[in-house]
């Protein structure tokens, strides 16, 4: 093949005139001329883009024989036929979509301005005050959140300490803890998995909505419970204002129309909003496209093309879009029509509770520590009855300055919702082992336990509280000590004076209720049937401990006068002796007694004890 010749032009021909080139600035078109830029590529078989122009073999009816393409259309029909595919497979997504949005429904909690929230729930003595958190120290320090008080003094987020202080000189400043914002996102996921078995914690943005916190709640059969969806949204708000947490709550189809809805509803005042199943693409219609939180570039290109509102974004077509805007594009028409493929939210696995606090500087006192302590202590009550728990065992971990930790275990008796109990005990811990340096950081962490109750009874009033009965009992056994702390048990020993001391235990509702029925029985048949045997009185052994000391003559080994602080006088009646022995194999524990039953004239009936070992008189117990 011959390559390509250049052909000259002729000299008689005369050349056209050569335009003078004129600078211009260069304009940006606008995308409706997109929608008229003629499209010349056509999409294959293998090409994958659903929205690429469809070629005329695609429209074409196949052949069942020969598997080729029929005839062509006709222009008209083929125009036909591709407009009516195109509008099929819009009705199809937007069926997907409608479809997806009604099986799952997703709450929002959301809280504008979390370092803000964190700072006020460790220092609820500042609410009501002009506040901000800022970045760092220092008066170029860059202010993160304010206070209501504070942004009616024409304090604002982004601006620095200098200048804020000018507008506000009653301002009060603190730099912001990630601990702090820690524990308050774990607080806002334990207000959520509250009200839902399946939460989770929103991932965190950045640029306009940098300072917000929220969580996905899975809100699918709430209705049982909370009787309606706003039922649910209300009582999800309450719990998370309980746990020092204000903010709003939103539920649609999508974690993106929900965290939008929510940020609105920040911005205008409200705090509840329900969106109706399959409503998600129709109320984010209205809303402005800030609060899609578009990057920087992407929100100027936008505003560049004069559009403010989603309904506005919506209009254009997307491939146009894309091609004039790049990629980046698809995730924000995704999110403004309300369509997501994300899967639910996981349940929750193990919990653990866990509060910190940095300190502004350390702390070389046990009573400033304490303090502090009893605040993370009632945070995290909080956060345990929010969940239906109890405090358990303690994990105190004490910062050092320098580096290096003093990490300990504070174990309870029983779960406890006593702040001052847990306090006692830390107390007590940090007396006994002081930490060998001054702590700059606190963290406390505990796993939860449910509290022990306790199953009435129909024929026994009730008793004491489980929660207040092992309190009571943890207190005598710290001080009497734990082996004199117990019910009385009997022992596998034949000595007289031996005893054991068990664990105390209520007795049990079955055994007791079961008396009342036998007893009841027992009288009915001795009613029916009188019982032959004549009744007899029955009498009661009390025994003395320690015994009484007496002093007895026996001639010929029996008992004949009985002198004590008890009784005295002669005897009238003696039965006996019953030996007991035992352990004669030690020379300390070996024992050997003569028991007498005796009655002397004054009256009294009682049981005699002679001690061969220890070669003495006593009396052992009396009859009642």
């Amino acid at each position: 093949m011959s390559p390509p010749t250049r052909h000259e032009p002729n000299d008689d021909t005369p050349s056209p005139p050569r335009a003078k080139r004129i600078e211009r600035p260069r304009q940006i078109p606008l995308l409706p001329e997109l929608e008229k830029t003629p499209n010349k590529t056509k999409r294959t078989n293998d090409d994958p883009r659903p929205d690429a122009p469809c070629t005329d073999n695609e429209l074409r009816p196949q052949n069942p024989r020969t598997n080729k393409p029929a005839e062509p259309l006709p222009p008209q029909a083929t125009c036909e036929a591709r407009r009516a595919q195109r509008v099929e497979g819009e009705r199809s997504e937007m069926g997907v979509a409608s479809e997806r949005s009604k099986d799952g429904r997703l709450a929002c909690l959301l809280i504008p301005a979390m370092p803000l929230a964190a700072a006020l729930r460790a220092h609820p003595e500042l609410t009501g005050r002009p506040f901000a958190v800022v970045s760092a120290a220092g008066p170029r320090a860059e202010i993160l959140a304010v206070s209501p008080e504070a942004a009616r003094s024409a304090v604002r987020p982004g601006t620095t300490v200098v200048h804020a202080r000018a507008a506000c000189a009653d301002l009060h400043v603190q730099i912001a803890s990630p601990a702090l914002e820690r524990a308050a996102r774990d607080a806002l996921l334990d207000a959520a998995l509250s009200t839902s078995p399946r939460a989770e914690l929103a991932p965190a943005h950045s640029g306009l909505h940098a300072a917000e916190a929220a969580a996905f709640v899975d809100a699918r059969g709430v209705e049982a419970l909370f009787h309606s969806e706003a039922g649910f949204a209300s009582a999800l708000g309450e719990r998370a204002a309980r746990l020092g947490l204000p903010g709003v709550v939103a539920v649609a189809g999508s974690r993106g129309a929900a965290r939008i809805l929510a940020r609105q509803l920040a911005f205008s005042g409200e705090s509840v909003r329900i969106v109706p199943p399959g409503g998600d693409a129709e109320a984010l219609a209205p809303l402005p496209l800030d609060l899609l939180n578009p990057d920087d570039d992407l929100a100027n290109a936008l505003t560049r093309f004069g559009l403010s509102r989603v309904s506005d974004l919506l209009r254009l077509p997307e491939r146009a879009l894309t091609q004039r805007l790049g990629a980046r594009i698809v995730p924000l028409l995704e999110l403004a029509r309300g369509r997501d493929r994300s899967p639910p939210p996981p349940a929750e696995t193990t919990p653990c509770f866990e509060e910190a606090q940095e300190l502004e500087f350390p702390v070389h006192q046990l009573e400033p520590l304490l303090f502090v302590l009893n605040g993370m202590l009632s945070r995290l009550l909080e956060r345990l009855t929010c969940r239906g728990l109890a405090l358990g065992d303690l994990e105190l971990e004490l910062g050092f300055e320098g580096g290096g930790c003093d990490a300990r275990r504070v174990g309870l008796a029983a779960p406890t919702l006593d702040p001052r109990l847990a306090l006692r005990l830390v107390a007590l811990s940090l007396e006994s082992k002081p930490p060998d340096e001054a702590p700059a950081h606190v963290r406390l962490a505990t796993a939860g336990a449910a509290l022990r109750g306790d199953q009435l009874d129909f024929f026994r009033s009730p008793g004491p509280s489980p929660a207040v009965l092992d309190h009571t009992l943890a207190e005598l056994s710290a001080l009497c000590g734990a082996e004199r702390v117990g019910a009385p048990a009997v022992a596998d020993d034949h000595h007289p004076d031996a005893y054991e001391v068990a664990a105390f235990r209520p007795p049990k509702a079955s055994a007791t209720a079961a008396a009342p029925s036998s007893t009841t029985a027992t009288s009915s048949s001795k009613t029916a049937a009188p019982s032959s045997k004549t009744d007899r009185p029955h009498l009661a052994l009390r025994a003395l401990r320690p015994p009484v000391r007496a002093q007895v003559d026996a001639p010929g080994g029996q008992p004949r006068w009985v002198r004590s602080p008890l009784a005295n006088g002669e005897v009238v009646h003696c039965a006996g002796p019953w030996r007991t022995t035992g352990r004669w194999w030690s020379e300390n524990d070996r024992y050997a007694f003569d028991h007498y039953d005796v009655q002397t004239g004054d009256g009294w009936v009682f049981r005699l004890r002679k001690d061969h070992v220890g070669r003495c008189w006593s009396i052992d117990a009396v009859y009642d």
